[in-house]
């Protein structure tokens, strides 16, 4: 049996999606439902399901980078998406990070019952092939990356943390650090100093600034720190590089 779970913030849909489609006849039980994105993933990484049904246009929820945080996680887990979000550039970008059936509200039973027919072929030809969602997988990868890039390029100044930049892009702190290891040849740590002291370099062209004011404003508290990793990066002290250009 296919494990299914249901996320949608209107109960009449959760339970019109439970009670009306012939789950049985497709080899699927209902694992579990939720009414909202926080509680939905909460629900996804404890039952792992074979089939999700969910909107992506729920109050706090990035839709885009959820699924793409699911089938990074999940990479053979089959997506439905209902919605009532009409936008084509949107519909595209959700099938590219391997979205099976992208479902506008209000949607009919048979639309549902064929992208649930569909879910479950796919799912029955994986278990036989042995196929895995490669290419999904990759493109679902590089839009996390390219979210916690943006992210970090965002608030390097402020005291983040990997665990921070993992919740804001859904996915969980093992996964984004094997991402952003595989995409950008660096960790975390090194990923934010390096964007830190790109922003140092540009403030120490300003003489009114002092090492220690600039190490401040990209988010070092420790000026010896912030010493140590510039040389580290550039082969030479802050004090020599602003030298370099005043």
């Amino acid at each position: 049996m296919y494990k299914v779970v249901i996320i949608d913030d209107e109960p009449i849909i959760v339970e019109g999606l439970s009670r009306l489609l012939p789950w049985e006849q497709y080899h699927c039980r209902i694992a579990a439902t939720a009414c909202n994105g926080k509680e939905g993933l909460e629900v996804i990484r404890r039952e792992r399901p074979d089939i999700l049904f969910s909107d992506i246009c729920m109050p706090g929820l990035d839709g885009l980078s959820m699924i793409a945080a699911l089938k990074v996680e999940f990479p053979d887990m089959e997506i439905s998406i209902l919605t009532g979000f009409r936008e084509f550039d949107y519909c595209q970008k959700a099938i590219r990070l391997g979205v099976s059936r992208f479902l506008l509200k209000p949607s009919n039973m048979s639309e549902l019952e064929e992208a649930l027919k569909t879910m479950t072929e796919r799912l029955s030809k994986k278990a036989i092939t042995g196929e895995e969602a490669a290419e999904e997988s990759l493109a679902a990868g590089n839009f996390v990356v390219k979210n916690a890039l943006q992210y970090i390029e965002e608030h390097y100044n402020e005291k983040i943390t990997l665990t921070q930049v993992a919740e804001m892009t859904y996915v969980s702190q093992w996964h984004l650090s094997k991402l952003l290891n595989k995409e950008e040849g660096k960790n975390f740590s090194e990923i934010l100093n390096c964007i830190r002291v790109r922003h140092a370099k540009e403030l120490l062209k300003d003489p009114a600034y002092r090492i220690a004011d600039v190490a401040e404003m990209v988010g070092f508290t420790d000026v010896v720190h912030f010493s140590r990793v510039f040389k580290k990066t550039e082969g030479i002290s802050a004090n020599e590089y602003r030298n370099t250009k005043l």
